[in-house]
């Protein structure tokens, strides 16, 4: 690092603390980099940055509580210049598009070599996107159309977050308590969900969401 140069300063947040431990040994190799704080949950994550102000928050999106959707929109509404690197095991390009529309400044999947995080890191820290070259198509335009195969892109970004809430077996109430919602609000969404997907039934959400690699078998 130049002389008067400043680090990167990065905040992880993963619900896996030796994967935490694994970011944080490889991230502080480099001399430009330094991570200053971590979380694993959405909630704490979001506390942290608040206390900390970190230049790239690296965050995973499969987390218990909140989330890492919510996670992401919670931190924009605070700080609409905050980088938020997303480095996640979801590898559809539905995940993709709607991380980007929460606010995520870039994407990459846990597939791609370790080495790829250093450089998305400093790149996201200048504000710049970086997605996996896996997704520099539809995906890094937000624009990704709805299709029989890729039905997903038809809900909106909180819809999406619902959706995903829905398949992982919260319930309405539940949902509220943890976005902070009323359940009218989580029940109109439901309903306007399950209009748009065509679907019937909590097994047919469940389903869909496998389908989609939104959620794991």
């Amino acid at each position: 690092m130049t002389a008067g140069c400043k680090p990167i300063r990065v905040m992880l947040v993963d619900d896996h603390p030796v994967v935490c431990d694994g970011y944080r040994r490889l991230l502080e190799t480099e001399p430009d980099i330094r991570v200053v704080a971590e979380a694993g949950n959405g909630e704490t994550g979001f506390s942290q940055y608040k206390k900390h102000a970190p230049d790239v928050v690296v965050l995973d999106l499969s987390m218990p509580g909140i989330g890492g959707l919510e996670t992401i929109r919670r931190i924009k509404a605070h700080d609409p210049r905050a980088h938020i690197l997303v480095f996640s095991m979801h590898n559809s390009e539905t995940m993709v598009s709607h991380a980007l529309q929460a606010g995520a400044t870039g994407y990459l999947t846990k597939q791609s070599g370790m080495g790829q995080m250093i450089q998305a890191v400093r790149q996201v820290a200048r504000g710049e996107r970086f997605i996996d070259a896996e997704y520099t198509g539809g995906a890094a335009s937000r624009s990704v159309p709805a299709t029989p195969e890729n039905p997903l892109q038809a809900l909106t970004s909180r819809e999406f977050q619902l959706f995903k809430l829905m398949a992982e077996g919260y319930s309405i109430s539940e949902i509220a308590a943890t976005l902070c919602i009323s359940p009218k609000t989580v029940g109109v969404h439901h309903t306007n969900i399950m209009k748009k997907l065509g679907l019937q039934n909590a097994s047919q959400i469940v389903r869909l969401a496998i389908r989609c690699n939104v959620i794991e078998p």
